[in-house]
């Protein structure tokens, strides 16, 4: 062996174990469904086949809503409708909370929006109650959540889970106001966050709306590129969903899922409420997931729960709000979230015992 040929050996085996990361890195959960798809095939033939087949026909099954929700997506990022939410955080603190939680309910921003958003809120002078009230009720809904959950979960959920959203940001941002009254949150945000970021731009200088988005190419290009982006997103998501749906109603007993987390009781609720914590996949991925459950037994309070526990606590977003936040505000947004999720549980609940 040359002298020259160790570091050729030592940079090939570089490149090979960049490139591997890199797939790690953007293609991961690809990766995971392949690998539990492949496992299957090596260890248990028959459930690799049926739980192939069993995401194939599922997919198939909520392509319409699939199609909608995906053409909202680049609509609302190609007109640049999602601009129209600087327009919520003007005028008094209590109308500042209301239309923060409005806005949060309903507003197709992007996940790489909202913290940046936030920050640059915050730093603008913003109450917190009111960013609060768009802080807990973003993560919960927008226009493809909503079609998307019509078509898993049913009309009656969606609106439900719509009412939850826009429930819990007003309630946080009302008990936040309170305890700003009482001198609390002077300062919320950590030493050096700034108002940085692609949702900051839009507070700080936002931009009309072009409904007519066609006649400008740029604009054509973005909703093509969002168009595509959200289709690879959600169809990696939701094959992965589906696939874990498959096993868990392949392999978990509809006996202890009803013992667990059926009836209408306090108990079924509040176990949800602590599970969507560590459990919680992803927005679109978890639908699925709780619509398996609900089959096999759970309780439409304590999935409901499930899905805004998660959706408000999930890791990553708790993560992000301790880099961004103090402490202190950390605490209040995790106690009014898990809060609300047992509150919203528990009345959506009673709501399907009434009915």
């Amino acid at each position: 062996m040359s002298e020259t040929s160790l570091p050729e050996s030592g940079g090939r085996h570089a490149r090979i174990l960049n490139g591997l990361r890199h797939l790690w890195q953007h293609q991961r959960v690809w990766l995971v469904t392949a690998l539990i798809l492949g496992a299957l095939l090596v260890f248990d033939p028959a459930q690799g086949t049926d739980s192939a087949a069993f995401a194939g026909s599922a997919l198939m099954r909520t392509a319409p809503y699939l199609v909608l929700s995906i053409a909202i997506a680049a609509w609302a990022g190609a007109t640049g409708a999602d601009n129209l939410i600087a327009r919520a955080f003007t005028g008094a603190p209590l109308t500042m909370v209301a239309l923060g939680a409005l806005a949060g309910a309903v507003s197709p921003f992007c996940s790489c929006g909202v913290i940046p958003l936030i920050a640059a809120l915050l730093a603008m002078g913003v109450p917190l109650s009111a960013v609060m009230a768009f802080w807990l009720a973003s993560p919960l809904m927008d226009p493809s959540m909503f079609v998307l959950t019509v078509g898993v979960l049913g009309m009656e959920f969606a609106l439900a889970k719509t009412l939850a959203a826009f429930g819990l940001g007003l309630a946080g941002g009302l008990v936040t106001h309170a305890l700003m009254r009482g001198g609390a949150f002077a300062d919320p945000l950590r030493e050096g966050i700034g108002n940085g970021g692609c949702g900051g731009a839009r507070v700080r200088a936002p931009k009309p709306v072009v409904w007519r988005f066609w006649v400008e190419p740029e604009r054509r290009r973005k909703f093509a590129a969002t168009g595509l982006n959200t289709t690879l997103f959600l169809a990696k998501w939701l094959t992965l969903a589906f696939v874990l749906e498959s096993l868990m109603l392949a392999w978990i007993p509809a006996e202890t899922v009803t013992a667990t987390l059926g009836g209408a009781g306090l108990m079924p609720t509040f176990t949800a409420t602590l599970v969507g914590l560590p459990a919680y996949l992803n927005g679109y991925a978890a639908l699925p997931l709780v619509g398996g459950l609900i089959s096999q037994g759970m309780a439409p309070g304590a999935g409901m729960a499930f899905l805004i526990a998660g959706g408000v606590t999930s890791i990553p977003a708790a993560m992000a709000v301790w880099a961004l936040a103090r402490p202190q505000v950390f605490a209040l947004y995790v106690a009014l979230s898990l809060g609300g999720a047992l509150a919203a549980g528990l009345m959506f609940q009673l709501w399907v015992a009434l009915a």
